[in-house]
């Protein structure tokens, strides 16, 4: 069995490139380490580090990731729940609505760069495998055009949820503001 370091090494490869045309699944989760358990109630049990990990994740959040957050908590966005610095296999992603199967990404400056420009394309890879659509937003956009990022927030979850009727009505103009 496949262990957790070695699973960072296949997900973190730069130019991995994944075949979904065959159903091997090409970011295998391995099994918890023995005495662990999967479920419990029907939730999936954490390991400690991961859960610390997020919790400083969520401690230590940018200006925009707060700003954003201030929008999407309590089910104030379209009665739709996200959760913050959600862990998905080694990941962690900053915003995530379960029922959507949304993910919002927040990068600042340094994902820029083409190395980590490669690592995102991993993860966006591996999320688009487990059915997860991305959208990936610049800080600054959420500082300067919050306007636009829930708008694009709000129609790709109506989007995902086949509520295209209320997408048309938005641009008839006959539904308020998200």
């Amino acid at each position: 069995m496949m262990g957790w370091k070695n699973l960072e090494k296949v997900v973190m490869k730069p130019n991995a490139v994944i075949n979904t045309e065959d159903n091997a699944n090409p970011f295998p989760i391995p099994s918890p380490p023995s005495g662990e358990r999967v479920r419990v109630r029907g939730r999936r049990t954490r390991t400690t580090d991961a859960r610390d990990f997020a919790r400083k994740l969520r401690k230590e959040s940018t200006d925009a990731e707060k700003r954003l957050w201030r929008l999407l908590r309590d089910r104030r966005f379209e009665d739709f729940k996200f959760r913050r610095q959600y862990p998905c296999g080694v990941y962690f992603i900053d915003f995530y609505c379960s029922f959507a199967k949304l993910a919002v990404e927040l990068d600042g400056g340094g994902h820029g760069f083409p190395d980590q420009r490669a690592r995102d394309e991993v993860r966006n890879q591996f999320l688009i495998f487990q059915g997860i659509q991305v959208l990936r937003f610049w800080n600054h956009q959420v500082r300067q055009q919050v306007e636009m990022v829930r708008f694009e927030i709000w129609h790709e979850l109506m989007m995902r949820m086949g509520r295209t009727k209320e997408i048309a009505g938005f641009l008839d103009g006959r539904h308020p503001s998200p």
